[in-house]
């Protein structure tokens, strides 16, 4: 493409509206009693409800209505007081009974606001259309060729996901955010995701699909009176599960559609597949409107009706906004805007607040979340929180160090044995024979040893020039494979050289 993002909302005004899902991690899943179990064996966590047999018969779960109100008190939305399940007829292979059981027109949740804060600290206000409740659909697996459809040898359908319960939330038209448009949707997508973990009602983990958005991308040409410009023909990018994607499709999308736009051609309204690899999206199906649907009220089951009493005791439980919540949390960490904006950016939010309440300092906590083990993420082209190490790992591999078991240099090779399955760092520690050595007579051989290597350096340092030192400390942790206590070491090479330090 010859166009770019920046050039795109230069020329173009972009409008979104985004729709994420949001599976529920009760036990059981929406409508019936199978296990709401992620990566179990294919297909085994099935039956004849969640499969759409005949007579079978679908019941509410309970709990999953409780979280779907409580989510939807948190975007500020009004609940119903009489809502209603509703079915969405279409077919695809992962759509057991070929209909979807949904909410329509009359959502649970509706009418609701949602405060955004961005990485500058402004915040836009995100208005909500509707946070209504669903099942999911089964997962197909293409096999062969590039991993899409088009291409493979063929397709393989896992029903486990078929009838977990999910909350859909449809934003109302976002406008006016020019070229702020794709900072603007991953920071609300992180909102959500931080928000219904806070809940306690999802895992949050978007590279399991835990937290999924759809992105729908319109451009319209700019104006003085922007709001009398009707909207363009949008393009809707399915399940985008990482906050890098959801930056990524936008700006693809917008050069995309400002390259036709400005060739003179019609943006085709569409369905459109995002691709990691090559960070494109490419054609689906025409996109279709409600009718296409034929929605009609769910026979099989009565109306939703909470106890307005019942939904105060919920609104009770809000925990708070994760904007403040972070600013909370930065004022207790003691950390910069510069640390807290990279540990936001990280996605190590709850990491660091876990590995504190394990026992570790807020910097130390930081240092090796933000640090090593960011490296190795970034490595390996994952996120911090699919790394195989916990934040009890990282409070452990705090507490060697301050007990001065280990240094720092130690502390990476126990990290590393940990990361490899090796157990936990102190474990590592153990069996790798990690410990520093502090015994003063094994130090003073090392230290004798190097100074005879390097007879100079002694005179140096009584010359007056104490940081040649460093040439013999260095020569011990080499020797010693980095296990010596450096500062004791430091200390037993001044003393021979008859220097105070």
């Amino acid at each position: 493409m010859t166009y770019t993002y920046e050039q795109a909302v230069i020329e173009f005004d972009p409008v979104m509206g985004i729709e994420v899902h949001v599976e529920l991690n009760t036990a059981t899943k929406m409508f019936c009693g199978c296990a709401n179990e992620f990566g179990a064996e294919p297909n085994t966590r099935v039956c004849p409800v969640c499969l759409g047999l005949p007579g079978s018969m679908p019941v509410p779960n309970e709990k999953a209505i409780e979280s779907a109100i409580r989510l939807g008190l948190a975007l500020g939305c009004k609940v119903r007081d009489s809502s209603r399940f509703a079915r969405k007829n279409y077919f695809y292979p992962d759509l057991a009974k070929n209909y979807q059981i949904s909410q329509y027109d009359e959502p649970t949740n509706y009418d609701g606001e949602l405060e955004v804060v961005l990485n500058d600290g402004s915040s836009v206000m995100i208005g909500i259309e509707r946070a209504h409740m669903e099942e999911d659909a089964g997962k197909n697996t293409h096999v062969g060729g590039t991993g899409g459809i088009q291409g493979s040898d063929y397709s393989l359908v896992d029903y486990n996901r078929g009838g977990v319960p999910l909350v859909e939330i449809v934003t109302k038209p976002i406008e006016g955010m020019g070229e702020r448009a794709a900072e603007v949707a991953r920071a609300y997508v992180a909102t959500i995701r931080d928000m219904v973990r806070a809940l306690g009602i999802s895992d949050g983990r978007m590279e399991q699909g835990s937290v999924r958005a759809d992105i729908n991308l319109s451009l319209r040409p700019r104006a003085e009176d922007q709001a009398s410009v009707p909207f363009g023909k949008r393009s809707e990018t399915k399940n985008v599960n990482s906050l890098r994607a959801i930056e990524a499709a936008i700006h693809y999308e917008a050069a995309r559609q400002a390259e036709l736009l400005a060739a003179g051609e019609a943006v085709v309204q569409e369905t459109r597949h995002w691709h990691e690899d090559t960070k494109s999206t490419t054609s689906g199906r025409s996109k279709e409107e409600a009718e296409d649907y034929r929605y009609f009220p769910e026979p099989d089951m009565l109306p939703v009706e909470p106890d307005p009493a019942w939904v105060e005791e919920l609104r009770a439980t809000i925990p708070e906004h994760p904007a403040k919540r972070r600013a909370r949390l930065q004022d207790e960490w003691g950390f910069t805007d510069l640390e807290m904006r990279d540990v936001v950016n990280a996605d190590a939010v709850a990491l660091i607040e876990s590995t504190i309440a394990e026992g570790a300092s807020s910097q130390g906590a930081r240092k090796w979340w933000m640090g090593e083990l960011a490296r190795i993420a970034n490595e390996r082209q994952s996120t911090l929180e699919e790394l195989e190490v916990t934040p009890a790992d990282v409070a452990e591999l705090e507490s060697l160090i301050d007990a001065g078991t280990i240094n720092d240099t130690l502390a990476r090779q126990a990290l590393a044995g940990a990361l490899a399955g090796e157990g936990s760092p102190a474990s590592v520690v153990k069996s790798r024979g990690l410990e520093v050595v502090s015994d003063d007579s094994a130090l003073e051989d090392a230290v004798d040893t190097a100074l005879a290597a390097q007879p100079d350096v002694l005179q140096k340092i009584q010359d007056g020039k104490v940081q040649a030192a460093g040439a013999i400390v260095g020569a011990v942790m080499k020797a010693t494979r980095g296990q010596a206590d450096a500062g004791r070491v430091r200390e037993i090479i001044l003393a021979r050289a008859g220097v105070e330090g």
